[in-house]
């Protein structure tokens, strides 16, 4: 039986990968919706070889260029926020939600309040708007898979298991590029965002270097599996070859392994709760050799600390953290900060924002995060 599947975000590199496997299973898969930001060329290259119903471009400047680049093709071209909403809304079976940043929330809300079954890889809308998420996710009887390895590897992990048998939770990370540099004022754009393991976008990439990626995970990993902060653990593991393990009340501790390949928790979510082929080689652990772990240095990367700190708090301050943290992230790939003053930046946010009441509604959210945004812009005036 063929399934549909709608893809938010399709141009980076988690919707590559998506559309990887569909190309690989042609007979399983159709394409219903196709998004990007603003790559109009790959946009439209996509949409020509999988022939959904619409593309949809979120930068409503660049909605000729697409009407022109799909002339004939057939398919439906839109443009801008409420055309993103109105692709995640179109009748499927799966939505991958991969658009990066707190731009892909408004999308995966409206997924899944058509209740639809959505495999989340954007943390940033998790983060910002958990609890709001959560209880849409409860009240429109939707599904929500994690894509981000992790958390695939945690929910993996907890299959036929009991949360309430649960020990404890360890978040695996891979220390990013950075993890050995001593001199983190003079580090470069290009420097943060070469990984050694994973083929990432630029924001994720820097985020991994800083270990905000693992700051926003810890939070994440507290909405999807409703246990508490002190059962979340993270440790640095230079290999990524264990994505993240599960101990249980017996002792027990089960990990997921696999390669540095986003198409294994793609394929994860696309086939649950069975299994599908993925063009993944086997797991060579002799030729791995070694496995090692670390505890994080959150002195010289603070991040995971900070964002305990807004988990702990709750509210509205993991909206604050993420939001402020996207504002430092663009200013330092546009060369306008040092790398050292990211988590710098996003603390002085979190200290001095006069945080609202517990937000009850997306509108609520996205007045936390305006808010934010704009003090992180003070302050980066200021630098």
């Amino acid at each position: 039986m063929t399934r549909t599947i709608s893809i938010l975000g399709a141009t980076g590199s988690v919707g590559a990968s998506t559309l990887d496997l569909v190309r690989r299973n042609s007979d399983a898969w159709r394409v219903g919706a196709l998004t990007a930001h603003s790559n109009v060329q790959e946009l439209a290259a996509q949409a020509r070889e999988f022939g959904p119903e619409i593309a949809v471009i979120a930068d409503e400047a660049r909605y000729g260029d697409l009407k022109v680049a799909l002339s004939g093709s057939g398919i439906e071209a839109a443009a801008g926020r409420s055309a993103l909403c109105e692709a995640a809304e179109r009748p499927t079976d799966v939505v991958m939600a991969a658009i990066v940043g707190c731009a892909g929330l408004a999308p995966v809300m409206a997924a899944i309040k058509q209740g639809y079954t959505v495999a989340l890889a954007n943390k940033e809308a998790l983060v910002s708007a958990g609890e709001v998420m959560t209880a849409a996710v409860e009240a429109h009887g939707a599904t929500l898979l994690p894509v981000d390895s992790e958390h695939n590897a945690i929910f993996q992990c907890l299959q036929g298991g009991n949360l309430a048998d649960v020990r404890s939770i360890t978040l695996t990370a891979s220390g990013g590029p950075l993890r050995l540099v001593d001199d983190l004022d003079s580090v470069t754009p290009q420097q943060a965002i070469a990984h050694p393991n994973w083929d990432m976008g630029a924001k994720i990439s820097v985020d991994s270097a800083t270990m905000f990626n693992k700051g926003l995970e810890l939070i994440e990993a507290h909405h999807l599996f409703p246990v508490s902060l002190d059962k979340i653990r993270i440790v640095v593991h230079p290999q990524s070859v264990i994505h993240s393990m599960v101990e249980y009340r017996d002792g027990s501790t089960l990990a997921q392994l696999g390669p540095s390949d986003m198409r294994v928790p793609i394929a994860s979510c696309l086939a649950y709760p069975r299994r599908m082929d993925t063009p993944m080689a086997p797991l060579d652990l002799a030729a791995i050799g070694e496995l090692s772990f670390f505890a994080p240095d959150e002195v010289r990367f603070p991040a995971t600390k900070l964002a305990r700190q807004a988990a702990e708090a709750g509210g509205a301050a993991p909206a604050v953290l993420n939001a402020a943290n996207e504002i430092a992230v663009a200013a330092f790939l546009a060369g306008k900060i040092r790398f050292s003053r990211i988590p710098v930046i996003v603390e002085a946010v979190l200290n001095t924002a006069n945080l609202p009441p517990d937000p009850q509604t997306l509108d609520d959210v996205f007045l936390v995060d305006s808010a934010a945004r704009q003090l992180a812009e003070e302050y980066l005036e200021k630098d």
